[in-house]
Order: C-alpha cells, then sequence, then structure tokens
C-alpha cells in the first residue's frame, strides 16, 4: 500500500468524512479492499457514533418530509448513456444521522454533494440549513425495464442497513439488511448501519450496477459489495466482510424483514373485509440435505422464535406464494403483487440454523417477521468473517422440485373436537392416481387423526384436511407431508399453533 493510499485510508476513518477525503485522487484507483481496509480500521478503535444532521430536519412532521421529493431531471447520470439513474433522498425525521455517497469512474472517487435544489417540496416545510456536505438518508436505483426509453426504479437502500428490491411490474414490500444482531433478544436488538456508499459509473451497455457499502455498529463493522441485476427477478450476488469488535454469539446472516398480520388461519382475530394481510405468506427452506420445508407464518399473540438446524443450507427464503388479487382485496396494497426473496449461500456457511422470529402486531405498518442464517458459532472478537451469497427478488424465484403447499387454514373443528387444519397442494401430474398418495401427519405434542385427501376442483390439486387437540397446551407443533411410493411427493409443510 503506497503512501497516498495509507493516508486516504487514515484520513477517512476519522468519522467526520469531510468532502476532502472522499477522492482518492493518487495513483491506486478504488476498489473493494479499499472499503474492507476502513471496516477493519474501524473495527480496531471504539465504536463512535456518528453526529445527527440539524435540529430542524430531525423536527419535521411526517407530511412535511413525505413532500421533499427528488427531482428527477437531477438524478445521478440522468439523460446521458449510463443505462441506470440513481436518486436521492434527504435526511430527517426517522433518518437522522445522513449518509455520505460517493460515485466510482475509471476508478476514481467523487462525492455526491447534497443540494437543497434537488429536491421539491411543499410550503409549510420550514427553512432547513443545509451545505454541500450534509449527506443524504440513501438512494435509488433506476433502469429501462420495460417501458422503452423510460426508467423504472427496483432498489432502494434507506435506513440502517435496510435494502429492498422488486422484480418486474411488482410493488415494494419485505425489506432485507446487511445484518441482523440479537433479533428478539430480551436486552434488545442492535441495529448495524451503512455509514457511506460508493456507486460505480456502469459502462453503457452494462445490466448490472456495484453498489460498495460501509457499515459500522457497537459490536462489529463490514464492508459490502452489491452487484445488482434487475429484470423479472432481480439478482444481487453480496460480498460481505465483516470485522467483529466483541463477541458475537446472536448474528443474523442475509436477513429478510417481512410484515404478516393475518390469513386464513388467525382471520377471527381481525375485524377486516380483506381475506388476507401480508407481505410474505411462508418460509421456505432447502435444508443441506435437500428437504424442501414449508413453514406459513404465524402472527402469534406472544414473540416466538423457530430453529431449523442445517449445515450448509442450499437455500431460504421470505415468500408471498398467493398471487391473485382475490387472496387480499386490496386495491391500495396491491399485496398480490409483493415479491418473493430467496437467499442462496455460497461456499461452507457450516453448522448453525435458519431462524424465524415472529413478533405480534395488530396493524399492517408493523414489520414483524424476520428470517435469517445463525451460525452455530460465535465469531470471535479481532477476527475476519468472510461471507458470499446472492438475494433474488421475484414472484417465487425459487421453484421447488416438491409440488407447493398453496394455502393453508385453520379453525374449529365443528363436527368434531380439537382444531381443523387444512392444506392445499397444487396440482401436479404426481397427484394423477390420488389413491397412490400415503399422507404422514404427526406432532410430538398432540393427537392428531389419520387426515383426509381429496382432489380440490378449483386448484387442481390435493387438500389435505386433519384433526388435532391441544388440549391444555399452549403450543403445538405440526408437520405434514404427501408421500408416493414411499417417496416425498410434497413439500414438508411445518407450522406451529399457539394458543
Amino acid at each position: 500500500m503506497n503512501f497516498t493510499r495509507r493516508a486516504f485510508l487514515a484520513s477517512s476513518t476519522a468519522l467526520a468524512f469531510a468532502p476532502a477525503a472522499f477522492a482518492t485522487g493518487g495513483e491506486a484507483p478504488f476498489s473493494r479492499n479499499d472499503v474492507i481496509e476502513l471496516a477493519r480500521d474501524l473495527a480496531s478503535r471504539p465504536y463512535a457514533e456518528r453526529d445527527m444532521v440539524p435540529k430542524a430536519w430531525q423536527d419535521l412532521t411526517y407530511q412535511q418530509y413525505r413532500s421533499i421529493r427528488f427531482k428527477l431531471e437531477k438524478g445521478l447520470w440522468y439523460d446521458t448513456t449510463t443505462p441506470f439513474e440513481v436518486d436521492f433522498f434527504a435526511p430527517g425525521l426517522y433518518f437522522p444521522r445522513a449518509v455520505q455517497i460517493s460515485t466510482v469512474d475509471h476508478g476514481q472517487v467523487e462525492p455526491v454533494a447534497f443540494d437543497l435544489d434537488m429536491f421539491t417540496k411543499s410550503e409549510d416545510v420550514p427553512a432547513l440549513p443545509a451545505d454541500e456536505t450534509l449527506g443524504f438518508s440513501g438512494f435509488r436505483l433506476r433502469a429501462e425495464m420495460h417501458r422503452p426509453g423510460l426508467t423504472d426504479e427496483f432498489c432502494v437502500f434507506q435506513g440502517a442497513s435496510y435494502f429492498r428490491a422488486i422484480g418486474l411490474h411488482e410493488a415494494y414490500g419485505l425489506s432485507a439488511r446487511g445484518l441482523a444482531l440479537k433479533t428478539g433478544d430480551p436486552d434488545g436488538e442492535e441495529f448495524p448501519e451503512f455509514i457511506r456508499f460508493w456507486l460505480e459509473r456502469p459502462a453503457p451497455a452494462q445490466r448490472n450496477m456495484v453498489v460498495h457499502a460501509l457499515m459500522d455498529s457497537p459490536s462489529v463493522s463490514g464492508a459490502y459489495r452489491f452487484e445488482v441485476t434487475p429484470g423479472q427477478d432481480t439478482i444481487m450476488d453480496v460480498e460481505a466482510t465483516l470485522f467483529p469488535r466483541e463477541e458475537m454469539t446472536h448474528v443474523g446472516i442475509a436477513p429478510g424483514t417481512s410484515m404478516f398480520l393475518f390469513d386464513q388461519t388467525n382471520h377471527s382475530r381481525f375485524d377486516d373485509f380483506r381475506p388476507a394481510v401480508h407481505d410474505s405468506d411462508g418460509l421456505l427452506v432447502r435444508n443441506g440435505a435437500g428437504e424442501v420445508l414449508w413453514r406459513p407464518l404465524a402472527n402469534p399473540t406472544r414473540l416466538q422464535i423457530s430453529s431449523f438446524v442445517d449445515t450448509n443450507p442450499r437455500g431460504f427464503g421470505l415468500m408471498q406464494r398467493k398471487r391473485e388479487f382475490s387472496d387480499y382485496a386490496d386495491l391500495e396494497a396491491n399485496y398480490h403483487k409483493r415479491p418473493s426473496l430467496w437467499v442462496e449461500p455460497a461456499g461452507d456457511w457450516g453448522k448453525g440454523s435458519v431462524t424465524l422470529v415472529e413478533i405480534p402486531a395488530d396493524q399492517e405498518i408493523y414489520d414483524n417477521i424476520v428470517a435469517y442464517w445463525r451460525p452455530a458459532e460465535p465469531y470471535a472478537p479481532g477476527s475476519q468473517v468472510d461471507l458470499s451469497y446472492r438475494l433474488i427478488w421475484g414472484e417465487e424465484p425459487q421453484r421447488t422440485p416438491m409440488p407447493r403447499v398453496i394455502n393453508t387454514a385453520m379453525g374449529d373443528n365443528t363436527f368434531g373436537e380439537g382444531r381443523l387444519a387444512v392444506i392445499d397442494f397444487e396440482e401436479s401430474e404426481l397427484f394423477d392416481d390420488p389413491e397412490a398418495m400415503t399422507i404422514f401427519v404427526d406432532s410430538p405434542h398432540a393427537e392428531t387423526s389419520e387426515g383426509v385427501l381429496q382432489r380440490n376442483p378449483d386448484t387442481g390439486g390435493l387438500r389435505l384436511a386433519f384433526s388435532f387437540q391441544p388440549g391444555d397446551r399452549d403450543h403445538v407443533e405440526l408437520r405434514a407431508q404427501l408421500l408416493k411410493d414411499k417417496q416425498p411427493a410434497s413439500e414438508v409443510w411445518l407450522y406451529r399453533w399457539t394458543s
């Protein structure tokens, strides 16, 4: 490392991030290693919380902040041969700490200066102090998708380490994060923040865009590289390098954050005209043994955490399987257009568990679902952890080899005792002879009936119905699967019923 690069790194980690610290300007072009060295240096120092934006920005009302809108013609690379454009979000209100954003063009770094003239705002927004060093709360990416000559947004980075994306013709729904720390722990969750971004300028015919991010948190710092490719499904290839400051006993890798309020399993708790309200309706797992698990989501009355122990998972993700407008009947939220998110690990992730956290919620404004990979062994302070994975955002980016579960419903067993579970499996050639199917239903906690299998004339698939007796238990774990010739003929359906 030459003196110019060393000086750049030292000045950039002072956390003040003065404008002069953003330009490399020297002989060595910018690279991912620069961000890794910044993260390594941050981790060697005590954590320092960043300054907040001026109070006038923090005191904006929700309506005032919403009225501050970016002018598309001020976008980065607008009306050029670059195939992507970037819009920026103002700081303030829910985003009291700004992030600094730079571009990388032919290896050279230039800061994006803040300018109030980038935005329009309503007349009731007060005078706001700002100069070119203020920074932003985040940004969104645009590209030509399905409208020739026009761009559509497909990805947003904004707030802590949150980001989200959509495939073609979809509406924003669930989010991802750089890292989840201590989710659901009694002492509270820790939220790492992306504090700085570098946006590599794509070549004229390039179909993907590279975003670098520097993350910091009391427990850990990190360097991230996102290679984002929009399309029918939007694909992100992620490289992450973490530097723990302290022992990390509860870390969530590749976390997805979503909302589940109700569906046919718990609709009786909500007086609502809509049949269902959720951004995701199930957790899908392909474990290291190749087994396909489907866990319908729940909105419990108390916090619950489920762990699916595994070694080197093949993938997992939060899915939105119900895709018809009639499934939700919501003209504004468009829940039927919300994307699913699939995580494909790269390399050896070792032992751990796919972890699902379900938090009680009484309104759809709350994200109450989190799913992530939790390593079995803690990350040691002073270590370096390198991870790679792919995120796929789309209608259902992972089509399992087994016939899928397409609906789960529950209720009182009207003509018998206990509770009734009804599971619909999609149409499949495996189901041509229902008489040849074998039903597997089990629970370690409750007595279950043998189950009844019938053709569903509406879906063309099969419906499995069985009852279970929870008694005075506050929860019951359930498992069901269809078999043919003693071989799996459906996903494994897993559910936790709670009283």
